[in-house]
């Protein structure tokens, strides 16, 4: 008899351990995209005009121990420029496979620029701010 209620309890215990990690990654990708979008006003505040408008470079904001977006992809050649629009933090920039040594910090107001000149994934952090906030980003660079 001890057998039933304990392959009961564990058949209805297993479907709760994927539903709360659904729920947890969903409020974190909702907080993540009110802090971008966050990011985004200061932006503007700041410049005057929204990042998308920047001419010849992808924009990633730096803000509250994000990059916005986390995630981007563009075409070779493509310089990405990372706005730290924060108020009072620095950040840096690590392109991890580029063999290049840690950017100098950037401090509210400024940026930091990186050219990509080889496809593939390349991760990227804030020497930072990497392991205490998880400051990590990935650009896809295509041919």
């Amino acid at each position: 008899m001890n057998a039933v209620p304990t392959l009961v309890l564990g058949l209805v215990m297993l479907p709760l351990a994927p539903v709360a990690a659904f729920a947890n990654a969903d409020e974190e990708a909702a907080k993540t995209a009110a802090i971008c979008a966050e990011a985004e006003e200061r932006y503007v505040e700041i410049f005057g005009h929204p990042s998308s408008e920047e001419e010849g470079v992808t924009v990633v904001t730096m803000y509250k121990y994000n990059f916005c977006p986390a995630e981007i992809t563009v075409p070779v050649g493509t310089t990405v420029r990372w706005v730290n629009v924060d108020q009072r933090t620095s950040h840096s920039v690590i392109v991890k496979e580029s063999g290049m040594p840690e950017s100098d910090r950037a401090f509210p107001e400024e940026s930091i620029e990186f050219t990509f000149l080889v496809a593939g994934p390349q991760d990227y952090l804030c020497g930072p701010h990497w392991k205490t906030q998880n400051m990590i980003g990935m650009v896809t660079v295509e041919p």
